[in-house]
This record gives C-alpha cells, sequence and structure tokens, in this order.
C-alpha cells in the first residue's frame, strides 16, 4: 500500500483511509467494531465532523487508550467564534483526547483568513497555540472557493471532491495543492455511490498525491477497501479504458448526493430522486421500481420551485430541472420505454 504525505503537516499515512460520516447510521458497537477492523487492517486516518451526529462519539470509544496509533481529522461548521470554541471543546469530549490531529472548517463558503472580520481564522490559531489542533484544514464544495483557499498559503490541508470524474479544473487544484505543500484529501472519492469499480477508484488514487476517505457503513464496504493492503493496485490501459467509458456516461450536471440542499419544502428526497437516472442504472433496479420509490419519484410534481435546493447546491445545479428531467426518464422505464 501506497503511503503519502500531506504536504506541511508531516502526517504520513497509508493512501487508504476512513471516511466516518455513514457510521452514524449504525449502532454504537458496530460502528466500534468497523473502526477497529479498518485499523487493524491497515487505515491509520480517521475523518469525523461535528455535524456527523454521534459519528465522533463512536470514534472516541473505539480508540481511547490508543490515541497516538491513529490520526484523526474533524471538522466545524461555526461561522462565529463563540461556536467555534464551543464545537471544538465538544469535539475533544466526544473524542475522549486533548488534541485533534487536523481541525477543519467545514463546508466553508468563503476562504477564512487573518482581518477579514469574522475571527475564524484567529480562533483556528489560538487553537493550535494552546495545543487543541496540530493542523489547520479545511473543506469546501466550491472550486473558486477551494482555489483562493490554496492560493492563501494559510491552511495546511484541503478536503474537496474528487474521484475520476474529476474536471481537469478538480485535477489542475490537486496539483496545486502539491505545489503549495498542502495535503489533499478527497471526499466522493465513489461520487456518493455512482462509482462501483473499487479497483478503477484506488488505481485512479494513486495517480495523484491525495487521500482517499471512503464512507464505511458496512463491513462488506470495509473488507473492500481493506483488500488493498493485500493486493497491489495500479492504472492499466484496461482501467483507464473503463473509467473513460465511465466519464461519457456520467460527466455534467449531475447529482453527487451530497444532501445539502436538503430539506425540500415540499418533502422530496432530492438527494436521491435527482440521481434516480444513475442509480437505477447501476444497481439493482428492482427496490428502485418499488411503490415506496414511485412514491418518492412522483412527488417531484409538487415541487412548488421555491429555489431553495437550487440556491444551496455546493455544484450550482439547477436542481428542480434535474428532478423532472430523473422524473421524465423514471416514468420511462416504468412505461417500459426504456430499458435498464
Amino acid at each position: 500500500m501506497r503511503k503519502i504525505v500531506l504536504g506541511k503537516t508531516g502526517i504520513e499515512t497509508p493512501q487508504n483511509a476512513f471516511g466516518a460520516l455513514p457510521i452514524q447510521r449504525v449502532d454504537r458497537d458496530y460502528a466500534v467494531k468497523l473502526l477497529r477492523k479498518a485499523y487493524e487492517g491497515g487505515m491509520a486516518f480517521f475523518d469525523t465532523a461535528r455535524a456527523y451526529s454521534d459519528s465522533e462519539e463512536k470514534v472516541g470509544a473505539a480508540f481511547e487508550g490508543m490515541r497516538d496509533k491513529v490520526f484523526i481529522a474533524s471538522k466545524t461548521q461555526a461561522k462565529t467564534p463563540e461556536k467555534f470554541r464551543e464545537d471544538l471543546d465538544t469535539t475533544l469530549k466526544k473524542l475522549k483526547t486533548d488534541y485533534i490531529d487536523i481541525y477543519q472548517f467545514h463546508c466553508v463558503p468563503q476562504c477564512f483568513k487573518p482581518g477579514d472580520g469574522t475571527g475564524m481564522y484567529e480562533e483556528m490559531l489560538k487553537a493550535k497555540e494552546a495545543g487543541k489542533i496540530r493542523h489547520i484544514g479545511i473543506t469546501a464544495h466550491l472550486i473558486a472557493v477551494a482555489e483562493e483557499i490554496v492560493e492563501s498559503g494559510l491552511y495546511e490541508t484541503l478536503q474537496f471532491p474528487f474521484s475520476y470524474l474529476a474536471s481537469d479544473r478538480e485535477i489542475d487544484l490537486v496539483r496545486n495543492t502539491v505545489k503549495a505543500d498542502m495535503g489533499f484529501i478527497a471526499m466522493k472519492a465513489i461520487a456518493g455511490g455512482l462509482l462501483t469499480n473499487s479497483d478503477a477508484c484506488m488505481a485512479f488514487m494513486t495517480e495523484y498525491d491525495a487521500l482517499p476517505i471512503w464512507g464505511v457503513q458496512r463491513e462488506t464496504e470495509l473488507d473492500q477497501w481493506l483488500s488493498y493492503f493485500d493486493k497491489e493496485i495500479s492504472m492499466t490501459d484496461q482501467i483507464r479504458a473503463f473509467i473513460e467509458e465511465e466519464r461519457k456516461s456520467l460527466m455534467g450536471d449531475f447529482c453527487r448526493g451530497c444532501g445539502y440542499c436538503m430539506p425540500c419544502s415540499v418533502g422530496i428526497q432530492i438527494n436521491n430522486c435527482a440521481r434516480m437516472a444513475q442509480l437505477i442504472r447501476r444497481a439493482p433496479s428492482a427496490n428502485f421500481l418499488s411503490e415506496e420509490w414511485q412514491g418518492h419519484m412522483l412527488k417531484i410534481e409538487e415541487c412548488i420551485d421555491c429555489g431553495l435546493c437550487k440556491s444551496k447546491c455546493p455544484y450550482g445545479l439547477d436542481t428542480p430541472e434535474l428532478l423532472r428531467r430523473n422524473l421524465k426518464d423514471y416514468k420511462a422505464i416504468l412505461n417500459g420505454e426504456i430499458s435498464v
């Protein structure tokens, strides 16, 4: 397994890490089991957040008494210094630790800088000086904001969506983090579940100095990623050809399923309905054609075009239009006009 160094942090870790968002959906014992198995299987880097309900608490339970064996990153969505301090103290308590390896501003709308009037970057510096955090990181979904972050030189790590569906501009962003001696952490490395060939996903990552944090909820998923500690994977002509075909079919305006658009004012399950066209073709379709899912999809007809989902989409998608296109496609499949 290839190891990478996260820029100026000096953190060296296998290029195969654990994203702890999904463990908020499983019970504590099962989550602890997954986390410990991940560590025993070779993973050393674990990423969580204050926003992930009880994820931090589960990570803390898993690694209590062995804090020096793992790297833990967490995040805050705070927009004021007071909330920042509250979140940080809560996170330390939940993680059962007195320091966080990388503390990140979470899904930022701007690049926080010293003297910008928010006081946010200054709070990060105070926390680092106090020894509560060791390195300053940030996560973003908007490419222009991410580029400004890299140019600022203020952050030690950047976390941004990155998979083999990445645009040339996003690939340049990753390369520029290397030039800036920043660590790059890749979120959504399977594009919100749309990418199902793990060999291709892993081989793509080996082409870059990027640390993928695979979202893990089930032991079968974990086993898949841990298998790469026993078998070496690299880019081949066959995998490259497969990726090129995938890019042709998936590139463009597709929903990543991040859920930042939610909740919907009329109850539409946007984060799944807006990508149904891809989901139904890339997974066993019977489940998505059930009466339950037909009900979810037909809910799109109740859209009132309030624009909230569109305004909150970090990828700038025209979400209402995307929903309508998916519903049209879905009805055609139901009526037998399109086969899957």
